[in-house]
């Protein structure tokens, strides 16, 4: 396909309402060197496409405590800035105290944010809210470096193996154990490797 006519079905998609920035882990799909895809993993840089943090997720993300939003507000330079949604999830603006904002999409955190410059005498506010840096994502288990990383756009359990430096030599590599948000507890279900990742998971490898 030429470069002209791929510019075109990028400019018709409406999967592309939002900026998406492309991850550099397209080539897990295409081996190249006949290794399979659970050892190839480990050699997948543990970068992040500039921009990605920004990314909407099709405006369904809910925020929670970790994450770290931008909140700009017309004519009020000294409240537009950035803040973390705190371990009781709520931002703390100055003059405006702690506003909720655990649970909201970043257009509900908006609407908030308006409403309590409109208690504090502002008319007329306009907030726009994005999310700067999302919460990081835990993986744990048969990997050679466990803890905390990035989230990514797109991300996948395979993506956080290889940005974790990959498996161990007693690691299974054809599934992995997910923590599972709910209202009645959390849950630990398995999940394949090409199955999507959400922040603040929690992804298990086991070994054997």
């Amino acid at each position: 396909m030429r470069p002209s006519c791929f510019l075109l079905l990028l400019l018709a998609s409406p999967a592309l309402g939002a900026c998406v920035w492309q991850t550099p882990f397209a080539a897990l799909s295409t081996p190249t060197d006949g290794r399979s895809s659970a050892n190839r993993v480990a050699h997948v840089p543990a970068t992040v496409a500039p921009g990605g943090a920004a990314v909407e997720l099709n405006g369904a993300y809910r925020l929670d405590s970790g994450d770290r939003i931008r909140v700009v507000v017309s004519g009020q330079d000294a409240l537009s800035n950035s803040y973390d949604v705190n371990v009781g999830g709520a931002i703390e603006i100055p003059t405006l105290g702690a506003i909720s904002a655990r649970g909201l999409n970043t257009t509900q955190l908006s609407g908030a944010i308006v409403r309590r410059l409109k208690q504090n005498n502002v008319r007329e506010p306009h907030v726009a809210v994005q999310v700067e840096t999302f919460r990081p994502v835990s993986i744990q288990g048969g990997v050679a470096n466990p803890g905390q990383y990035p989230y990514v756009v797109n991300m996948t359990p395979e993506i956080a193996v290889g940005m974790a430096g990959g498996f161990t030599p007693r690691a299974d590599k054809s599934t992995v154990i997910m923590r599972d948000k709910n209202p009645d507890g959390d849950a630990l279900v398995p999940a394949p490797l090409s199955g999507p990742v959400r922040p603040g998971d929690t992804i298990t490898v086991m070994e054997r």
